[in-house]
């Protein structure tokens, strides 16, 4: 397994994905879905700076470098927070029209998870180290996702029809 190409490959992805929050967040109607949509584009550049970072190093043919993951551990995860707002069943009717994008969010965190974990199957070291944090920094994102849009969708359904 070529790690630097996980790397590469992971770099892409996660690039995607912030661009996937940054423009969304600019269209959901519930404030908290939009706080989570720009805190989780900040967190994947966190994701991406980490990344890179391990790309330069193993270029130089230097060990991998976990610090940055491990600070980012005692920082807290923002989907920590974000799972504690409380979302009331009033605002939760202005979530309806996010429906798809939490979907296609919560699709996507899933989507980040399932890579980094059959990746970290095939390392070894560091790099299966590196993999499996961001594998579980993604199902913390895959989680909240998750919850705001099964919250969201049970709202919708208990709702008189046409609207």
């Amino acid at each position: 397994m070529d790690i630097l190409k996980i790397y590469q490959y992971a770099m892409q992805r996660e690039l995607e994905g912030k661009r996937f929050f940054e423009q969304n967040a600019e269209r959901l109607n519930h404030a908290a879905a939009i706080g989570a949509f720009k805190n989780l584009a900040a967190e994947e550049q966190k994701h991406i700076e980490f990344i890179q970072r391990q790309i330069d190093l193993l270029k130089k043919g230097a060990p991998a470098d976990l610090s940055m993951a491990e600070e980012m551990q005692k920082e807290g995860f923002f989907s920590h927070r974000a799972v504690t707002e409380s979302i009331d069943s009033t605002t939760l009717e202005s979530m309806v029209p996010d429906l798809p994008v939490l979907r296609m969010a919560f699709l996507i965190e899933r989507d980040f998870s399932e890579f980094y974990e059959k990746a970290a199957e095939k390392a070894e070291g560091d790099g299966k180290k590196a993999l499996k944090m961001l594998a579980d920094w993604e199902r913390e994102h895959e989680r909240l996702f998750k919850q705001y849009y099964d919250t969201a969708f049970e709202e919708y359904s208990r709702m008189p029809w046409g609207g």
